[in-house]
């Protein structure tokens, strides 16, 4: 009797390993496809910039450095290819450049109403939108995953087949940490409103109002002659 038991016990156990691994297997596949989307919106709005950038430029040529972070970030950003944490390590100086940039394009009324660029922006919101949808997915199943890597019994099998946590895709962190975009607007000749790229622009001091005299410094009116007395 006791060896049917220890032998329900092994089979009992070999066969939640099965299921074990087993789900561990569809987990990291989940996890696969999850940054394989991730990975297509990237490339997709790493395509849309440059005509983004040319779009601006036509308007706001004299904006460079601004449009130059836009580009030196997108290339940083195309070329990198480590881990999903380091992917968003150098996704956050593109985000943060692309949010400096519309900042910028705010002070452009024509640029704001060009079709091209309408159509551009539009693009883009719908790409960043269905990039945070397979964030989201991507970093509900690594949390899955990651969970029954360190859960007992689940962490036993991980153990045995070499399961580590997986890393998560986390863009707005790499951008607190390189702190945010700064801005600063100032106003071009012939124009009266604020642009990106100059000094502060600063309203003129209205003069100072001199105060009233001291009422000790008022001149007291002359002395009336005294009429003479009657006979």
């Amino acid at each position: 009797m006791g060896f049917i038991i220890l032998l329900a016990v092994i089979v009992l156990g070999a066969i939640g390993a099965v299921v074990s691994y087993n789900r561990f297997v569809s987990q990291k596949t989940l996890i696969k496809d999850a940054w394989a989307n991730i990975d297509t919106e990237l490339r997709r709005r790493y395509d849309l910039i440059p005509n983004l950038v040319e779009t601006v430029k036509g308007y706001a040529s004299h904006e460079k450095e601004v449009l130059e972070n836009v580009t030196r970030a997108r290339a940083m950003a195309a070329s990198a290819t480590g881990s999903p944490a380091e992917q968003a390590a150098a996704e956050g100086p593109l985000v943060a450049a692309l949010r400096q940039l519309m900042l910028v394009v705010e002070n452009y009324p024509d640029l704001k109403a060009n079709q091209g660029f309408l159509q551009l922006q539009g693009e883009l919101t719908n790409t960043e939108d269905r990039l945070q949808t397979a964030r989201r997915f991507y970093n509900a199943n690594v949390r899955d995953f990651n969970r029954r890597v360190k859960q007992f019994p689940s962490m036993i099998v991980a153990s045995l087949f070499n399961f580590k946590e997986e890393e998560f895709f986390e863009v707005e962190d790499a951008i607190r940490e390189g702190g945010p975009p700064q801005v600063s607007f100032g106003t071009p000749a012939g124009s009266g409103a604020p642009l990106a790229g100059g000094p502060p622009v600063v309203a003129a001091a209205d003069p100072p109002v001199a105060p009233p005299p001291p009422a000790d410094d008022v001149p007291e009116p002359p002395n009336q002659p005294t009429p003479p007395a009657p006979a």
